[in-house]
């Protein structure tokens, strides 16, 4: 369907115009040498006139010769009476003499005498008895009523084959050049047809999932490009597919140890007595804390949700970001304990004011601190640090534990990559936390050495007078008048 189109399209476009120019230059060229070939003829015929005419002035002129008799004698040894007829009319038109020697009986349809009667010289080009003919009359000067005028008369036939003979040259050589462009075109056609051809079928089938097909790049040119291209959405469409299936499979896991557990404790405290408290304390605690675990996974699915469709939204407010920082690390702190992990942090006594939306930034703090207690060693450390770096707040969270992969660094902040499959977790939560330093105008970097340890290194700007105006705009509504800014300024 496609080699039709493009074909068809050349057809109409290309291919036409050629055809078109081809034949407007043969039909101008036929017209031309046609005009050139009859224009040559009369300019000959002319001359044959002008001879023949000074040497009738001639024999006028000399009065020892009798003049009928020498015009008669010129008449009937007329050199070039191969080539053309030479005729000695009266003043009426009649035949008088002919080079050939035929006596004309009949009179002879010559427009081209009475076009000399009035203007001295005639011409006709016509048919006479079926012949293509061209005829010159030209009156005679020497007043004579039997030699009146002389009239040359060629046949166009000769002249009319060489004609004709050069129109189909012409042709054959339009035919040649028409030949050629259909086969250079069609073979360029081709190069671009079947490839793209090749390039459809490839993206159907990558279409119906297929990911693993691929493109052979045969040529270093635009097709050559668009088959690394299509190749190369096609590798990460597969990548894509192979993290959906992991974050789905991750997921469903996460998902189903708590409420496993929820169930189990629920099926135990339902079958145990009224008196045994300690069962039914330790169950609740179990289930309160499956139940955040819960709710902490859903709640990080619906951010990446909001992040993926543009409707993750900040309440911006001038705050001071180690005092969040502070609040995070004093979350897990009993936490790390429990684990047999230190964490070192000495909050700096000058607070660091920003302007974010304080939940958000220390939903960042959360998931970082809880990926380096997830991924420490006992008697493992982390360390956390912060200070401003002149217009920038900067904070680093490092741990002594698992450390990550060189191959896996580059994707770790990749949505619903995980590196380390056995360890618990969604695998979005990196990617979120990226997305709202992004949002502050700050970002996140990760630096890891495998089996040392990994350093998450958080930078935003600190508040500034144009900087707090500006980010507080982000919490007007959408045609709020402008004197809200001004009240959420003060």
């Amino acid at each position: 369907m496609a080699m039709r189109r493009i074909t068809r399209r050349w057809l109409f476009n290309s291919f036409g115009v050629i055809l078109l120019i081809l034949i407007a230059f043969e039909v101008v060229f036929s017209f031309g040498i046609r005009s050139y070939y009859y224009s040559s003829v009369r300019q000959t015929m002319n001359a044959r006139a002008d001879y023949v005419e000074s040497l009738l002035k001639k024999y006028s002129q000399d009065a020892s010769a009798d003049y009928r008799s020498e015009v008669r004698g010129a008449v009937e040894n007329f050199s070039d009476k191969n080539r053309m007829e030479l005729m000695a009319l009266d003043s009426k038109g009649g035949v008088v003499i002919t080079s050939s020697g035929f006596e004309m009986t009949e009179a002879l349809y010559m427009p081209d005498f009475d076009e000399a009667m009035e203007l001295g010289t005639g011409y006709y080009q016509g048919t006479i008895n079926g012949e293509n003919v061209m005829a010159v009359t030209r009156l005679s000067q020497i007043p004579d009523d039997e030699f009146f005028a002389i009239r040359f008369v060629v046949s166009l036939t000769e002249v009319d084959q060489q004609i004709v003979a050069l129109i189909i040259l012409i042709t054959l050589i339009g035919v040649a050049i028409i030949f050629f462009v259909v086969m250079s075109s069609s073979y360029f056609i081709n190069s671009i047809v079947v490839p793209l051809g090749e390039v459809g079928q490839t993206a159907g089938k990558i279409a119906r999932g297929n990911f693993d097909v691929r493109l052979e790049k045969k040529n270093d040119d635009e097709i050559g490009d668009l088959c690394d291209v299509i190749n190369h959405m096609a590798g990460e469409l597969s990548a894509t597919e192979k993290l959906k299936n992991d974050f789905i499979s991750s997921v469903s896991h996460e998902l189903r140890t708590p409420l496993t557990a929820i169930k189990g404790w629920a099926e135990t405290l339902s079958a145990c007595g009224p008196g045994d408290g300690e069962t039914l304390e330790k169950g609740m605690g179990v289930i309160i804390k499956e139940t955040e675990r819960l709710s902490s996974m859903v709640e990080e699915l619906l951010d990446f949700s909001r992040m993926q469709s543009g409707r993750l939204q900040l309440t911006m407010d001038k705050l001071d970001l180690l005092a969040e920082l502070g609040d995070a690390v004093l979350m897990f702190t009993e936490r790390a304990r429990r684990e047999s992990v230190d964490i070192l942090y000495e909050e700096p006594e000058d607070f660091i004011p920003v302007i974010g939306d304080k939940n958000r930034l220390r939903q960042v703090f959360i998931n970082i601190l809880d990926n380096a207690l997830k991924y420490s060693h006992v008697q493992g450390t982390i360390t956390v640090k912060a200070l401003r770096r002149e217009d920038r707040a900067v904070i680093t969270i490092a741990d002594t534990g698992d450390g990550i992969r060189p191959e896996d660094l580059p994707q770790i902040k990749t949505k619903f990559y995980k590196g380390n499959t056995t360890r618990r977790g969604s695998g979005i939560g990196l990617a979120v936390a990226e997305e709202i330093c992004t949002m502050h105008g700050g970002k996140l970097d990760i630096d890891s050495v495998y089996g040392e340890g990994t350093t998450v290194t958080i930078e935003i700007p600190v508040a500034t007078k144009k900087l707090e105006e500006t980010m507080l705009k982000k919490n007007l509504p959408e045609g709020a008048p402008a004197g809200k800014e001004e009240q959420i300024h003060e």
